[in-house]
């Protein structure tokens, strides 16, 4: 008999259940519910490899993976997480070799209303598109660095359907500040360079805090917490601390996690 110890990178919930997702083959997506524990979608694939999960809300769910064939693994459910089904690679773009996605603390997927953007990495780095909870999507290319196999998009996240911002870097050569950080107007079709040669290198998760108009933001990584109050166009590094990824609850409250570790962070925000 072999056992299985699944090792875990997307987490996510609905208004009832909670859901685990892990990395590799065989991928298994757990949920848990009223103190029960069920598998509701395993995949099993030499190549497969979830990264990210989110909720666009209590029916529609989507999760994220390196390609199995010539597009991204994506699952999505109707039902509020009872079942999933992956997408066939005729609706989605088509990825290049070398392309995929980074099991980057769950940063890989932002959801606003029926929108999710997912972002990819190594031999390009793109944004992928869906309006419409999954049923159709377009691709964009972004100035992030790429071509290595650790450079490219780590985290993405949108304040509203028009604005978002993506960061990543190169993981080899994480105090390189250059082509690691860009934002949006137009939700996500064109992406123009932020702070370039300034600021933060290398972050795994970056965060707009709510309720301040897209101009107060968070990016963490093994490198320390950085902070923006203009929209990224200017950073100042407030803690040294290595987080792997940073969630909000409000906007005075977010919880962080790295290696070993989870902290709380107070903001003082009016």
């Amino acid at each position: 008999m072999i056992s299985i110890i699944p090792h875990f990178r997307s987490i996510a919930n609905n208004e009832n259940s909670i859901y685990a997702l892990s990395v590799e083959n065989p991928a298994l997506l757990y949920k848990y519910y009223n103190d029960n524990l069920s598998i509701v979608y395993k995949e099993e694939h030499p190549k497969v490899f979830y990264d990210a999960m989110a909720f666009f809300d209590n029916q529609n769910g989507i999760a994220m993976g390196d390609p199995t064939e010539d597009c991204l693994s994506i699952i999505v459910t109707r039902d509020g997480g009872n079942s999933w089904k992956k997408l066939p690679c005729q609706v989605l773009p088509k990825t290049e070799v070398g392309e995929a996605a980074f099991a980057a603390s769950n940063g890989n997927i932002a959801i606003y209303g029926t929108n999710a953007w997912l972002v990819s990495g190594g031999k390009r780095a793109r944004v992928f598109h869906t309006p419409d909870l999954g049923y159709t999507w377009k691709v964009y290319d972004t100035p992030i660095v790429q071509g290595g196999q650790m450079t490219g998009i780590f985290s993405v996240d949108f304040y509203d359907s028009k604005n978002g911002i993506i960061f990543g870097g190169d993981w080899g050569d994480k105090n390189n500040n250059r082509s690691n950080k860009a934002i949006t107007h137009d939700g996500g079709k064109t992406w123009q360079l932020i702070a370039d040669g300034k600021g933060p290198g290398y972050k795994s998760s970056v965060q707009y805090v709510p309720d301040t108009n897209g101009k107060e933001i968070f990016a963490v990584g093994s490198t320390g917490i950085s902070f923006s109050n203009n929209g990224g166009h200017t950073w100042k590094k407030v803690s040294n601390e290595a987080y792997y990824t940073i969630r909000f609850v409000n906007k005075n409250i977010a919880w962080l996690a790295g290696h070993n570790k989870i902290g709380k962070m107070v903001l003082n925000l009016e």
